[in-house]
């Protein structure tokens, strides 16, 4: 297995970013979402959500947050970096 995976988000699509770090941690386990734990059990996903959601002066450029989810670190970037590593 990779140390790491990383995905490109973006940030103006329609599918909800708790949706895409629950999909990259599931690909960088190799393993079906639904095998994996709630995400609110780790982080709430609505202020994830508001966290990187374009405001009314445009998107967000820096910033970022790592949290823990389903034994792996997961960094989400202003940028829609997605990084899930080993923990």
């Amino acid at each position: 297995m990779e140390d790491h995976y990383s995905v490109q988000y973006d940030r103006l699509d329609d599918e909800p970013l708790s949706v895409a770090v629950a999909d990259a941690v599931a690909t960088f386990r190799d393993k079906a979402v639904t095998e994996l734990e709630p995400l609110h059990y780790s982080i709430n996903a609505d202020a994830l959500e508001r966290l990187f959601e374009p405001r009314a002066d445009g998107l967000r450029s820096d910033g970022s947050v790592t949290f823990e989810y389903s034994n792996c670190l997961v960094t989400v970037t202003a940028d829609g970096e997605i990084r899930v590593e080993s923990t």
